[in-house]
């Protein structure tokens, strides 16, 4: 809304949002198509008259559920025969009571109903906006998309280094606190060498973070696409390690809704495909690199 909505647009929703008032949720992933491919949706959204009609499936929806959401920023096509594939999409704004727009369900990850706040599953029949409902402008909603991935890797990246530090803190407490074989698990060397495993990593993951939220504020998003690939593929990864370690010194506990590291890994692993699934990044990242230091194509 800062960047790209209009000035009626950040008074009617942005502004209830900073307040804390209501929440949005981002719809652009679909069962049907690859949506790694941020071109590549099926949803259709057709111009008639002074309206957009919507048509199609959502599913992963972050907050769909959320009694306080109250606006759902979408993205489909609008000219799917343009011969430029990055500007075939249109997002635009719309209200979640908005008719033709129904809530199927809530969708688990391993088994974690986490409704109302978690996942959901939309279908759009014929869902009627407003021509002034646009963001930014017909065919600019790969545009919005590109802007607004990057900076959302990071905050994913930075909750999971939380959720790590989490994790790291109850493994020390159950490393002194259990006894096994006559012993504190924080006498067995096996454990001292995960808790400084564990300790490592998650500073090397602050760093990682740091270095790339200070380039995207300094150079931008398009400037740092190459270390905001490297960090999204990286973190998930190595804080999903972080928690099994520390599960692993829970003993079946650990796997229980006794501690929040069951929770934390299931969040953890689900990052590895949020915003697009960690190959995708990799294979992109590799050939940026490659052609940055051998001076020819890759």
């Amino acid at each position: 809304f800062m960047n790209y909505a209009t000035k009626a647009q950040q008074q009617q929703w942005l502004t209830p949002l900073l307040a804390g008032d209501i929440r949005s949720s981002y719809a652009m992933t679909e069962p049907q198509v690859a949506s790694s491919d941020a071109t590549n949706v099926e949803m259709s959204i057709v111009k008639d008259g002074d309206e957009w009609v919507l048509n199609g499936r959502k599913w992963f929806i972050t907050g769909a559920m959320n009694e306080r959401t109250k606006i759902l920023i979408v993205m489909g096509k609008s000219d799917p025969h343009n011969s430029n594939r990055h500007l075939q999409q249109t997002q635009v704004l719309v209200p979640k009571d908005t008719p033709g727009l129904t809530l199927v369900r809530p969708l688990s990850t391993f088994g974690y109903d986490d409704a109302p706040i978690g996942h959901a599953e939309l279908v759009f029949e014929n869902c009627r906006v407003p021509l002034e409902n646009v963001l930014l402008g017909e065919g600019r909603g790969f545009e919005i998309a590109q802007g607004r991935l990057g900076p959302g890797r990071m905050h994913h990246c930075m909750r999971l280094i939380g959720t790590a530090q989490r994790s790291l803190e109850l493994a020390c407490q159950r490393a002194t606190s259990r006894v096994t074989f006559g012993r504190a698990l924080s006498k067995h060397q096996s454990v001292r060498e995960d808790i400084s495993r564990m300790f490592s990593e998650i500073e090397m993951a602050r760093l990682l973070v740091l270095k790339t939220c200070h380039q995207i504020d300094q150079q931008g998003v398009p400037a740092s696409i190459d270390m905001i690939a490297a960090t999204k593929t990286t973190i998930p990864l190595l804080v999903q390690n972080v928690i099994d370690r520390a599960m692993q010194m829970h003993g079946a506990g650990g796997l229980t809704e006794d501690y929040c590291m069951a929770e934390g890994y299931n969040y953890a692993r689900w990052c590895r495909q949020a915003d697009g699934p960690d190959q995708v990044h990799q294979m992109a990242l590799g050939k940026q690199i490659i052609e940055r230091y051998s001076g020819a194509k890759a």
